[in-house]
Parts: structure tokens; C-alpha cells; sequence
């Protein structure tokens, strides 16, 4: 589908959630602030605690069903998988720690998806970052964050369960393929960050990010494995989407890609990667209880929160108003 087909289909998505929810419901999901660009709206984390807007705390099952179809409809396939996954994860945690209660999410609706402006849908809770914006049948989907805690689930129905075990394995098989003298080059040091290093940094600087081993001095096969390791973050978002910002890397040319690695290279073992490029940025870790707590996010530096589409939309309005 392209960028119109997905806003129409999340349009409707957010117009069926709409219809299930009370009054005073839909009034803790809209966002006060007028302007889509205002700063706070570009406040977030991924760490446990209340956010602004409705919380899944209190929603019957019809309405939470209509939660999810909002957050299939906003990724494609895999995104909606890694995106749902992450809250079936957390269940899973509260279980394990013997917490009791629902989910713990919050959405917030901006602007008016009945009309002709920008809009856009966010949630956000513990290891789960979702943000949305639609504006002339274009969408935009970053910061988008995915965690994972347990990052390899032990026991239970989900035992062996790896919700970004690709995003791992693909890095790793890299890092390994790597000669002595490549490997020197993307390795920044044995002992990893114990976080993202952009955290939740409004707009994100890909300077704090190592430099690491560029695209250009890889062989066929390690270029190979980086190209499938950007795409699989790509392919969080709706297909149309994902392809463009394939297409815009292909454009600018592979070799503005570089790899760095951080930790152990045994699976288990803490570590970090990250990718950095002129347009985005995508990082993972798995350091936190023991390596078994996994963090990956992917940032567009000029996406970033529908920003690009919304100052078009304000120069026009400034301009024709």
C-alpha cells in the first residue's frame, strides 16, 4: 500500500477506536497542544511510568481490541509483530516478578484525523515507542522503539522466544565475519554502553555515535548483512515507506553506511551496535540483567516526529494564510 492507502486505513482504524471509547475517554486521548511541532509533544520515553493521554489500564476488551488494530494499521507486518510482541513480553515480566493489573500503556491522539491538517497517533510505555504522523497522504513513523525484557524468554508457552533475536543475530553474524584488522575498526570497546546512547533525546545527535567501519570496507558478504540488518529495521514500517527510505539510502549511496560493535560477540555475552548514516541512525542493546534485556530504536534525523512534513504544512499555511 502506499502513503494514502495507510493513512486511510489508520484513519479508519482511529475512527473505529473513537466509536468504543466515553466521552470522557476520548477527551484524555487528544493532545492539548494546538500546533503538532509544539516541544512537548516530542517528550518521550521508553522507561517505565505515566505519560500523557489515555491509559490501556481501564479499557474494556472491545475497546483494547480497537488499541491494537490502531497499531497494526500504523506498521506493516513485522512492525506490528515486534510492536504487539513487546507488550506481550511485558506480560510476561510482570508475571515473572508476580505483578498483577493490565497493561500499562498511553495514547495520544493529535490533531483531528477527520480533517484535512496534519495528525498523527502515538503510545508509549515501558520498551514501546510508537509515534505516527500523517499529512498530505504521506506518514511518517520514527523515533520507534522496540525492548524486549526478557530478551530470551526461559520457561512458559513463549520459552525460547527471542522478540529481536534477528536484530541481534544479524549484527552478530557480522561482527564475527570481520577480519583482525576490520574488526579493530567497528569494535569501539569490550565493554558496552549500558543503554542506547541517544536515549530519548528529543532529536537525536548521531555524533555521540562511534564512527565504526564503513560500508565501503566490507567485503560483498559483511555488505550483504548490513543491508539486511537496516531493512529489517525498515520494515517496521508500512511497506511504501520502508521501500522509500530504502531507495533514498540506494540513492545517496551505500557506502555513507557504517557498522560499530561494543562487548562480547558470544551469544549471551552484553553488547551494543549501532548504524549510522547522513538520514538515520538505528541502535540495539542487550547489557542490562545480565545480557537478557534488549533496547533497539531507529531514528530519521530529518523525520524525526513528522517534522519535515509539518514545517511544509505551516509554510503553506503561513504563506497562504
Amino acid at each position: 500500500m502506499g502513503g494514502i492507502e495507510v493513512a486511510a486505513g489508520l484513519r479508519g482504524a482511529v475512527h473505529t477506536l473513537l466509536k468504543v471509547l466515553e466521552p470522557e475517554q476520548v477527551r484524555e486521548l487528544r493532545a492539548a497542544p494546538g500546533r503538532l511541532d509544539a516541544a512537548e509533544l516530542r517528550e518521550w520515553t521508553y522507561l517505565p511510568g505515566s505519560r500523557p493521554g489515555l491509559s490501556t489500564e481501564g479499557l474494556d476488551g472491545a475497546q483494547r481490541e480497537a488499541v491494537d488494530a490502531v497499531l497494526t494499521a500504523a506498521h506493516g507486518a513485522l512492525g506490528a509483530e515486534l510492536a504487539l510482541g513487546a507488550i506481550e513480553v511485558e506480560r510476561h515480566r510482570r508475571a515473572l516478578v508476580g505483578a498483577r493489573g493490565p497493561d500499562r500503556y498511553w495514547l495520544r491522539l493529535l490533531g483531528d484525523p477527520e480533517g484535512d491538517g496534519p495528525w498523527g497517533w502515538r503510545m508509549n510505555g515501558h520498551h514501546l515507542a510508537v509515534h505516527v504522523l500523517v499529512a498530505a497522504g504521506d506518514i511518517r513513523v520514527t523515533p520507534h522503539f522496540i525492548g524486549s525484557e526478557p530478551a530470551r524468554i526461559a520457561d512458559g508457552p513463549h520459552a525460547g522466544r527471542r522478540l529481536l533475536g534477528p536484530e541481534e543475530d544479524l549484527a552478530r553474524d557480522l561482527v564475527t565475519d570481520l577480519d583482525r584488522a576490520r574488526r579493530a575498526e567497528a569494535v569501539f570497546s569490550a565493554t558496552p554502553p549500558d543503554d542506547i546512547l541517544t536515549r530519548d533525546d528529543p532529536f537525536a545527535d548521531p555524533g555521540v555515535l562511534p564512527a565504526g567501519l564503513s560500508y565501503g570496507a566490507m567485503t560483498g558478504p559483511q555488505q550483504q548483512l548490513l543491508e539486511h540488518l537496516v531493512r529489517r529495521y525498515f520494515d517496521r514500517a508500512p511497506a511504501a515507506y520502508a521501500q522509500a527510505r530504502w531507495s533514498e539510502v540506494r540513492a545517496r549511496g551505500l557506502e555513507a553506511l557504517s557498522f560499530a560493535w561494543a562487548g562480547g560477540t558470544v551469544p549471551g555475552e552484553q553488547h551494543y551496535y549501532c548504524v549510522r548514516s547522513p538520514d538515520f541512525l538505528i541502535e540495539y542493546d542487550n547489557t542490562q540483567d545480565n545480557g537478557n534485556h534488549a533496547h533497539s530504536v531507529w531514528r530519521h534525523l530529518r523525520h524525526d516526529w513528522g517534522i519535515d512534513l509539518l514545517r511544509t504544512h505551516y509554510t503553506d499555511q503561513h504563506t497562504h494564510g
